[in-house]
């Protein structure tokens, strides 16, 4: 059914020149499709603007490229087996320039959502399979420094994100996120082609899992949709986010026990038998989960509350990218002195610490003191996510490596779009009730309360001005106390992983267990 690390035996590891070349052409690929989820977000008031569509249904940017990746990402395996892995990445690559391009073009709000789904559906199987193409190609005992630097660009890619999107949309227009992508996208499938087409995995026809893929489409898409708009729609109280619940939870239930009795599956769940993938996705899924929770609020309460600009929010978020580049190499290099559980354990201490950090913030918060605990969070990401790669893929034959790095992609996505969901929610739910419990406060049975109006006439308020002004600031305190709550359980999720980490199994050696076989 698979390739068996045999058939992978001839293919010598690169060396030199190729191999650096393969690495930079993979790594900005990978940027370039995980850039992409988050280059959007800080243009979509221009693109809504742009369209004549309101900034709620600019949102489905966003919604659809997610929607699209987060479908193609498990198949990615399943793909790979009938194409080859290299066919499979190039075509990939090219499918995400192209509709790239088209987004770029696009005139109207639907053609920019078909184009954007296109996209994301072309592009679904790039990260996963670009990390299994550096792995096969680099020498055994430097697999660390592959997986260093492809979690790398994974890492810092969605940081970089809003910047540069506020940046190009500022200083030219919003197509131009679309098109920078173009130059990019070719030189990489260029080069990954004139470098790989040689070493092309073997293919096998499979017959299609129609029953497994239009369950993975339904549950997905409704789960998908369902995370994007529940907020928006009162969550549950809403027939429309119901139904997409009940929808979603009924088909990937049927789906997990489709495929594990399936006889060609679509999605390989006989991976989770493997208790290092299934503690190593699982702490990978729920650790992405508070950290893109943390990465998600941060930005917004400082737009919406401390009245920063796209493009300085982006700037107050960027430190944390500093040291997870500098650090990441280094770690790579010596993975295989460390004992990873202890690296990662150190890693969720260090987000726990910094998200406590956040949790102590008012809204008189200068900018040098924000941005202070998000350097220092930086030194936790490369020992994040770099072990818990090494976990989950140690032991696992060459021919799995492309599923599992596909279903552990699927999950991390998830995790990412969940965390959306429930800590914005989270955070407005919180921001009402600190809001209820903050007015009471403020009445003629509180001096304070009373001094404060009384000062503002003096001043020559109209009292009804002075009222607006006292909402104001009792919306701004509502909004930092709400925003300290998700950090602080943030903070806990981080700490309560830690024990799960150690249900894991050494030896970690390499990854992919018998690759070098």
């Amino acid at each position: 059914m698979a390739t068996t690390p045999e058939n992978a035996a001839p293919l010598k590891p690169l060396h030199g020149g190729p191999l650096a070349l393969l690495t930079i052409a993979v790594a900005f690929s990978t940027f370039m499709e995980v850039l992409d989820m988050t280059i959007v977000n800080v243009a979509v008031p221009h693109i809504s603007g742009s369209l004549g569509v309101s900034p709620n249904e600019g949102t489905w940017t966003i919604s659809s490229y997610a929607l699209a990746s987060a479908i193609m990402q498990p198949l990615t395996g399943w793909i790979a087996r009938r194409f080859g892995e290299v066919r499979t990445f190039v075509v990939s690559v090219l499918l995400f320039v192209v509709f790239s391009m088209l987004c770029g073009v696009a005139t109207t709000m639907p053609m920019l959502v078909v184009c954007r789904l296109l996209q994301g559906a072309g592009s679904g199987p790039m990260v996963a399979l670009s990390l299994t193409l550096l792995l096969t190609s680099y020498p055994k005992e430097k697999q660390g420094i592959a997986l260093a630097l492809w979690a790398m660009t994974v890492v810092v890619a969605p940081i970089f994100g809003p910047i540069l999107g506020g940046w190009l949309t500022d200083n030219f227009s919003w197509p131009w996120i679309f098109y920078i992508n173009l130059p990019v996208g070719i030189a990489a499938a260029v080069i990954t082609w004139s470098i790989l087409h040689k070493r092309e995995t073997k293919t096998f026809k499979a017959p299609i899992d129609m029953v497994g893929l239009v369950l993975l489409v339904v549950g997905v898409g409704c789960l998908q949709f369902m995370l994007d708009n529940g907020n928006d729609h009162d969550w549950f109280a809403s027939p429309l986010i119901l139904t997409l619940g009940i929808t979603a939870l009924v088909c990937l239930t049927f789906l997990v026990v489709w495929e594990i009795h399936a006889k060609h599956p679509v999605v390989d769940l006989s991976l989770f038998k493997q208790r290092n993938f299934t503690v190593g996705v699982v702490a990978l899924t729920l650790g992405m989960f508070a950290f893109f929770g943390i990465n998600v609020v941060f930005p917004l309460w400082l737009q919406i509350d401390l009245g920063y600009t796209a493009t300085w929010a982006g700037l107050a978020t960027a430190p944390v990218g500093v040291l997870a580049f500098l650090l990441s190499p280094i770690l790579g290099k010596n993975m295989h002195r460390l004992e990873l559980r202890a690296v990662v354990t150190f890693a969720f201490v260090i987000f726990a610490l910094t998200s406590y950090w956040f949790a102590s913030f008012d809204s008189n918060a200068s900018f040098g003191t924000l941005v202070v605990p998000r350097f220092v969070m930086g030194l936790a990401i490369p020992c994040f996510f770099i072990p818990l790669n090494q976990i989950y893929l140690s032991g696992l034959p060459a021919s799995e490596i492309a599923s599992a790095s596909g279903l552990s992609n699927f999950c991390r996505t998830m995790g990412s779009s969940m965390s959306t969901a429930i800590t914005v929610t989270l955070w407005q739910h919180r921001s009402e009730l600190h809001h209820a419990n903050l007015t009471e406060n403020v009445s003629p049975g509180h001096p304070a309360a009373t001094q404060f109006l009384q000062d503002l006439a003096h001043h020559g308020m109209p009292h009804q001005q002075s009222l607006g002004l006292i909402d104001q600031l009792v919306n701004r305190e509502a909004l930092t106390l709400a925003v300290n709550d998700v950090f602080w359980g943030c903070a806990v999720l981080f700490l309560l992983l830690i024990p799960i980490l150690w249900f894991a199994k050494p030896p970690f050696g390499s990854a992919g267990g018998a690759m070098g076989h």
